[in-house]
């Protein structure tokens, strides 16, 4: 059992805190492939052989969430932090000893993590305080932004630091739209914008005409910024801008668009300027229903255990690979000693996979 003292001072300075299964969520069980090549890897384009290693298997490293998302690697510790949001609090798996432990509890429900060029931990909080928060070497919480021109931000959702130190994030309805991923309230901005956090500390709108954004990453030259439509038309969409040096963004361009009933989340992109993406079902419905067992079902378009895992594009949105996984895939990272370590959040758990690729940052 979790005592008191251990979760206080996992809320005060991340302080980690035994997990046990009363702790837990939803656990699954795994099965590694015993073959190699791992079938799990389906190479969708013959350029992306030279990124799968060969004696590579697809691990279950951590399970017991409701919904695992933002996962961020620390080097220097040999550890990942991620968020389990419904259950409002931030996770963290160790590579040292495979253990995992609460990080923080209650996290006001915590979606996006990120690394900045310090080393520390950039949250998107994402309901109750809705802020963007540092947390800093000594376990201080700073808040880095709560408020846009007056008014409060709605949900902060990803985020990503650049190598000037700008930190970028999303701010869709999501962690407010209901309550399963925070409290149901009403958005007081008037868009779901993009934001920039300058080195001053100024935030500003870089992006203002997107219906809830999501995802968010740059080119390995940062000349270009990737974002997740997650209301796209007809489909969820991936968009480049150009990056200028002022820090604005223009010249908007779809580069990926979720045919077939896939749904894009969270993505990173590697040192080639491969774009690795959270894949799964959209959800969406038969436009007639079937019989199933003598009922009338509005069944899914498309099976969700075929869309479950991890597409990776090329830079110029040509489907690479699918990594195939058992649960839908909401972010993921690199990560491990040498950066080429793989983590996936997908829903109960947390996929890791060794691989032939780099992160880009």
């Amino acid at each position: 059992m979790i005592s008191r003292r251990n979760v206080m001072a996992g809320i005060g300075a991340g302080v980690a805190s035994a997990v046990t299964g009363r702790a837990m969520a939803q656990s699954f069980s795994f099965k590694p492939n015993q073959r190699y090549p791992d079938p799990a890897i389906e190479i969708l384009d013959p350029s992306f052989a030279k990124y799968r290693l060969y004696s590579s298997t697809l691990e279950q490293v951590a399970t017991g969430m409701r919904w695992a998302e933002g996962p961020a690697y620390f080097p220097e510790g040999g550890y990942l932090l991620f968020s389990d949001i419904p259950n409002n609090r931030i996770m963290k798996y160790s590579e040292k000893d495979g253990s995992l432990s609460v990080f923080r509890s209650p996290a006001n429900f915590a979606n996006g993590n990120t690394r900045d060029r310090q080393g520390r931990l950039v949250t998107c909080e994402h309901s109750v305080t809705r802020r963007v928060t540092r947390t800093e070497k000594n376990g201080k919480i700073t808040v880095l932004a709560d408020s846009f021109e007056g008014k409060r931000l709605n949900a902060p959702n990803d985020i990503v630091v650049r190598s000037d130190d700008t930190i970028w994030f999303t701010d869709p309805v999501f962690g407010i739209a209901g309550e399963w991923e925070g409290f149901k309230a009403k958005p007081e901005q008037a868009n779901t914008n993009v934001f920039r956090i300058g080195t001053d500390g100024k935030l500003t709108a870089v992006i203002t005409d997107l219906v809830n954004p999501n995802g968010l990453a740059f080119s390995p030259d940062e000349k270009k910024l990737y974002v997740v439509e997650w209301k796209g038309t007809p489909n969820r969409s991936i968009w480049s801008y150009d990056v200028n040096a002022d820090g604005t963004v223009g010249n908007k361009s779809k580069l990926i668009d979720a045919v077939d009933q896939g749904s894009l989340d969270g993505f990173r992109v590697d040192r080639d300027g491969n774009l690795w993406c959270g894949w799964g079902s959209n959800g969406t419905l038969q436009s007639e229903p079937t019989d199933v067992n003598g009922r009338k079902v509005y069944q899914l378009k498309g099976k969700p255990e075929d869309l479950d895992g991890v597409m990776v594009f090329s830079p110029q949105g040509k489907p690479l690979a699918f990594i195939r996984l058992p649960e839908r895939c909401e972010n993921l990272t690199f990560g491990g000693p040498k950066n080429n370590r793989l983590y996936m959040a997908a829903c109960h758990s947390i996929y890791a996979l060794y691989v032939e690729a780099y992160g880009a940052t």
